[in-house]
């Protein structure tokens, strides 16, 4: 296990360039899936999430070859060598669920996937996914095996197009539809689907590949069925996520950064609640420029939601960024119910946050009667103190890293393999920007070396595993 150490203090000044989305490519993998031609990927970010998901397309039957140099992965499915994910990738991430939207078209095999993972925000559950699916005519069921349990499911008698309409735009759900429709006999009609830009980069993959889909209005989503595959080639879109991080670790430490690559289009509703703030940023051709520009002001009022609106992964380091404005501001969180619980360590390091199970907000949210704290008060300007971390989430992560660089004195990190997932390189992009931070290897207990963190596990090949298990 690694650690980082970071002494603050200094402005970030330079240039960046931003990696692929990690939401965008791990999904597109993933896709590959439903033909046996080979789809080429530009701009692959080298990042744990993409390992994981490499390997778990290896099991299935995929041939890859991936340059982390160039950021290229070659990668083509001539045939399924099991419809089976094995039980090591449970709790890794939430990619399995997607392969039986993938894999339903490709086989008369059933399809077994471990439960889910991914972090522990809030409620993730799978029931949008498999009411879609058996829509489209799919046979799923969850089985208890000897520890836990997998999803089975199966669709002999083939996919048929449906009219969809999911009760929330949930992003996953609405990928794994779009996956299983591209195969399904007819026309399949998502409503109320999500419409992340990420989704959009699938769906031009997808069109690219073979299939008719049309993006409709309020929220509908037309899939007619594919009888023809042909090879891809797929440039994978900057990652939004990264882009807004670096640009508010930038602003709060009152510096000066460019991000090539960063697209305006994605970055909307950030870029208004940054300027909200007071912090700058000069759109130019190929990126964006982020800086600090005046005395930060609160007072402003900020509510997460699905795209087109404010991201859920924004608001950690947005929270941390208020602690540095003059003035109060508010935070209504309306997609996870259980994402503020980072705050606490941030309150540790000196912030002036407040939480609220009360909805401080106008948008209709899922959690109004519930006693979630999904809101909260953050007062600033307060100076932070070094703290020793530790990362509960991938998000969650970056907030502290970005509280640590406001900090005099040496904060140390650790789970670090949270960050791992979904930043490439980020030791060497802050160093990079004049960062002091270093990351530094824990010495080895005993003679024997201890075994490696979660996630080197899943991405390094292990030998098969008879039963499937996974956690609920």
């Amino acid at each position: 296990m690694d650690v980082l150490k970071i002494k603050g203090g200094k402005s970030l000044q330079g240039q960046i360039k931003a990696a692929g989305a990690k939401n965008a490519m791990t999904k597109l993998l993933v896709a590959s899936l439903l033909s046996d031609k080979k789809c080429t990927f530009y701009n692959v970010p080298n990042i744990g999430d993409v390992e994981i998901t490499v390997n778990l397309c290896r099991e299935i039957g995929s041939e890859v070859k991936w340059d982390k140099k160039t950021q290229i992965i070659e990668i083509a499915t001539p045939e399924l060598k099991t419809s089976y994910v094995p039980q090591r990738y449970s709790g890794s991430n939430r990619i399995p669920i997607l392969m039986i939207g993938a894999l339903l078209g490709r086989t008369d095999e059933d399809i077994i996937v471990p439960t889910i993972g991914g972090d522990l925000i809030g409620s993730r559950p799978v029931d949008l996914h498999i009411h879609a699916l058996q829509k489209l005519g799919a046979r799923i069921e969850y089985r208890e095996m000897k520890k836990e349990g997998a999803y089975f499911a199966q669709a002999h008698q083939g996919l048929k197009g449906a009219i969809i309409t999911l009760n929330y735009p949930s992003v996953g759900a609405t990928e794994n539809t779009i996956l299983a429709a591209v195969r399904a006999k007819g026309t399949t009609l998502i409503k109320n689907a999500a419409i992340e830009p990420e989704i959009i980069d699938l769906i031009l993959f997808l069109q690219k590949l073979g299939a008719n889909i049309m993006v409709d209005v309020d929220r509908t989503i037309c899939i007619q069925q594919a009888h023809q595959f042909q090879e891809v080639e797929h440039t994978v879109m900057a990652d939004r996520n990264e882009v807004a991080s670096y640009a508010m670790a930038a602003v709060s430490t009152k510096g000066r950064i460019f991000i090539e690559g960063a697209e305006h289009l994605h970055m909307i509703a950030f870029l208004n609640k940054l300027r909200e703030l007071g912090g700058g940023f000069h759109v130019k051709q190929n990126g964006i420029e982020f800086f600090y520009e005046k005395e930060l002001r609160g007072g402003i009022h900020l509510e997460t939601d699905v795209h087109p609106g404010f991201m859920t992964d924004w608001q950690q380091p947005f929270v941390v960024l208020m602690t540095q404005a003059h003035g109060s501001s508010v935070i209504h969180e309306t997609v996870y119910e259980n994402r503020f619980g980072y705050t606490n360590t941030l309150k540790d390091m000196g912030a002036d946050i407040e939480l609220f199970t009360q909805c401080l907000g106008g948008k209709a949210c899922r959690f109004a009667s519930s006693d979630h704290h999904h809101s909260l008060v953050v007062k600033g300007p307060t100076p932070l103190k070094a703290k020793d971390i530790s990362i509960p989430d991938l998000r969650a992560g970056f907030a502290y890293v970005m509280a640590a660089l406001l900090v005099p004195e040496v904060s140390t990190i650790s789970n670090v393999d949270f960050l791992d997932r979904g930043y490439e390189n980020l030791v060497a992009k802050l160093t990079s920007l004049g960062a002091d931070i270093t990351r530094v290897a824990l010495p080895k207990k005993g003679s024997q070396e201890k075994s490696k963190a979660a996630l080197q596990s899943l991405v390094t090949k292990s030998s098969e595993i008879d039963i499937p298990t996974a956690t609920v």
